[in-house]
């Protein structure tokens, strides 16, 4: 879906932001990039969005040639990227459901339409309480979420996150992870940008880590669906030995089967493991009482064993 191929972007000729960057995001990923600052992480997302172009290289979204984007299209091409910045560039004078209504407005979405859109993602994001309030009257974590609903106004294919958790407290950071993974679990493609560490190894999803504008690391983990096939196959074992127990003891039931005793008696027997007419044979009668057997059932048992014995006479 995203590809940066051999990208380098430098600064005065001297700072070197990015140096030979490859990488490419699948479309419904979850990704992390991180790295300390000055790693590259921010000039990665002033590229992708053609705030900046590189000095070399290529960056292509899905069809589109990023790079050589004519600035006519750079609008249209933007409402497909959502973006939440680290200083969140809320408006101050405008709610909380203003600053969503006012993401549809610049793209001229009918006012109702703006309206219905602003109630679903404020309900997203667990604000509809705090609608009408200023974001000077919101705390730093609903600040974060009313950005993120904002950057959601358009229904992005992507959604870029810039430190999402800078200066939270554990109980935010929490709830705006959250946010993220469901909005990722409805098909919109995730990007965090951070240096958190400790999100990271929660979210056990793909890491690709820069320094000094180089990708050192990408990893992936896919931990979600081997569990899930693990279990199902001991579970495919369990039911065949099951089976297999089963098949056994109606196999060795058929021994006693010529007793033509009832169906409840001999299955009685069969899951008490006397399965053969000799074990049967072996036991005293109050032995076959003390497993569970009525007086009546063993009456039956005698008169069955009694009328084989006359006809093998």
């Amino acid at each position: 879906m995203i590809e940066f191929k051999n990208v380098t972007k430098t600064y005065l000729e001297s700072i070197v932001a990015l140096d030979d960057i490859c990488l490419g995001i699948e479309e419904k990923e979850f990704t992390f990039i991180t790295g300390p600052s000055g790693a590259g992480k921010s000039t990665l997302l002033r590229l992708l969005i053609r705030e900046e172009k590189p000095n070399n290289g290529d960056i292509f979204f899905e069809e589109i040639d990023v790079v050589n984007l004519p600035k006519k299209l750079l609008s249209v091409y933007r409402q497909q990227i959502g973006v939440t910045f680290q200083d969140l560039k809320l408006l101050e004078s405008r709610t909380a459901r203003e600053n969503i209504e006012f993401a549809l407005e610049i793209v001229n979405k009918p006012c109702k339409e703006a309206k219905d859109t602003a109630e679903y993602l404020l309900d997203l994001v667990n604000l509809k309480s705090r609608s009408e309030l200023l974001p000077c009257q919101l705390s730093g974590g609903e600040k974060q979420k009313i950005a993120i609903a904002r950057a959601l106004a358009n229904e992005p294919k992507v959604l870029i996150a810039d430190e999402p958790t800078g200066n939270l407290d554990s109980d935010s950071t929490k709830e705006i992870m959250e946010i993220l993974k469901t909005i990722n679990d409805v098909d919109t493609t995730v990007l965090v940008i951070t240096h958190d560490q400790s999100v990271v190894k929660k979210m056990k999803t793909r890491v690709i880590q820069l320094e000094k504008g180089r990708v050192v690391s990408d990893k992936k983990t896919t931990l979600k669906k081997t569990p899930k096939k693990s279990k199902k196959k001991e579970e495919e074992k369990e039911k065949k030995e099951v089976k297999k127990k089963k098949e056994e003891k109606e196999e060795k039931g058929e021994e006693i089967a010529i007793l033509k005793l009832p169906k409840k008696l001999e299955k009685k027997l069969v899951e008490k493991e006397i399965n053969n007419l000799d074990k049967l044979m072996d036991l005293t009668e109050k032995q076959i009482l003390e497993m569970g057997i009525t007086e009546k059932e063993l009456e039956t048992i005698t008169n069955a064993i009694i009328e084989l014995n006359k006809l093998e006479d």
